[in-house]
């Protein structure tokens, strides 16, 4: 099966299950602990129902809005994820690029294993660097001044990572991060050939925004989890993300704002935007969902700060909610790792052209001519 039978996240995910070594596919489809955050962040739009207008004029539909600066074909873009050439020999690129042809933003992560400006140089489309804050701090200010240079539209600060969460399920698996022949996972890697050899014999494996700072014997042996744990900084505090912005001077989000309180100190520091989630349930498990926390956080800051959902993201439908709710957008991680892992760019490129026929559909279906009707009269708690 190629990836023009999938036409849904469900059909993208099953396809990346053939081609990819098992611990792998559970790496991007798994959460923490016993995986109830994760299961909340979609189950939480299935308790709303949209709710339509009827004899609407819709000769005008626009999808479009502006985030962060930058106009966008439609309220949907790719939210960071490290890693990413471990899923396609392509990785960070093709997404980059895919984004970059729906005119979205693509979001590339510190952990990436390709370099701010690999992607700078690949796609004039809007590009949003995601920032983790080292111990080291000189490492901040290196990559701020290289995303200038790049000419990067937006930073992203994530806040919920300062220990990687319980993962219980890449345990069981046998992953190893980057991938090893364990004798748990040789025979899953032994039965998909082709990704063997992309990854054995494409480039190197390395954290390519750090490459300059690890040693290649530290990036071969030193696992992900355990670099997050030593390296990332647990003093991080409020006035860090305020100087960050100050050096920055462009859009600037922040990841990982959950509760009212938070939100509105983002406000206070000058921060462009809040990006509700939870990391894809791959942190706190019990943690609320980012559509659960969404509406007393639009009372509060709304229209103070752009807000924008991160999380459970599988239709369109759920991005409609989301608007309805409050939210300024949303961003979506697994939703295109997927589709990378089961087509590469094109794969990519057909997911996000899917959900933006879905948001445009769904639109015409719900009676709304612009992004700007959808608000909490077209929306129900069941």
């Amino acid at each position: 099966m190629g990836i023009q039978y999938c036409h849904s996240f469900n059909d993208f995910r099953q396809l990346a299950k053939k081609r990819l070594p098992a611990p792998l596919f559970h790496y991007i489809d798994g959460g923490a602990e016993d995986e109830w955050t994760l299961k909340r962040n979609t189950e939480a739009f299935e308790q709303v129902a949209l709710v339509p207008n009827a004899l609407a004029d819709l000769t005008g539909l626009d999808i479009s809005t502006t985030v962060l600066g930058r106009k966008l074909s439609m309220p949907l873009f790719c939210a960071p994820t490290g890693m990413t050439r471990l899923f396609h020999p392509e990785g960070e690129l093709a997404v980059a690029r895919a984004a970059s042809q729906l005119e979205t933003y693509y979001s590339l992560s510190t952990l990436s294993t390709v370099s701010i400006e690999a992607i700078g140089q690949a796609t004039t489309g809007p590009k949003m660097f995601q920032l983790y804050i080292h111990k080291d701090r000189s490492l901040t200010t290196e990559f701020i001044e290289r995303c200038k240079a790049a000419h990067f539209d937006a930073l992203c600060l994530t806040v919920d990572t300062l220990v990687t969460g319980n993962r219980e399920r890449d345990k069981r698996t046998g992953l190893i991060m980057p991938p090893q022949l364990t004798a748990q996972s040789l025979l899953s890697f032994a039965l998909h050939p082709l990704w063997a050899w992309n990854y054995l014999k494409g480039e190197k494996f390395e954290l390519a925004n750090l490459s300059t700072r690890l040693a290649r014997s530290e990036q071969d042996l030193v696992s992900v989890m355990s670099y997050v744990t030593e390296q990332f900084d647990r003093g991080v505090v409020w006035r860090d993300a305020e100087a960050i912005i100050a050096q920055w001077g462009k859009p600037f989000a922040i990841k990982g704002i959950m509760s009212v309180a938070d939100a509105k100190r983002a406000v206070e520091i000058g921060a462009s935007a809040i990006m509700l989630s939870n990391h894809g349930g791959r942190q706190l498990e019990g943690c609320a969902a980012p559509f659960d926390v969404l509406p007393k956080i639009a009372d509060a800051v709304g229209g103070q700060i752009e807000i924008i959902v991160d999380g459970g993201i599988r239709r369109g439908t759920h991005v409609l909610k989301a608007l309805a709710m409050g939210a300024t957008a949303c961003s979506m991680g697994r939703s295109y790792l997927f589709p990378l892992a089961a087509g590469g760019q094109a794969g990519v490129e057909r997911a996000l052209g899917l959900l933006k026929a879905e948001i445009e559909r769904n639109m015409i279906l719900m009676g709304c001519q612009s992004l700007k009707d959808l608000d909490r009269d077209k929306v129900m708690r069941l």
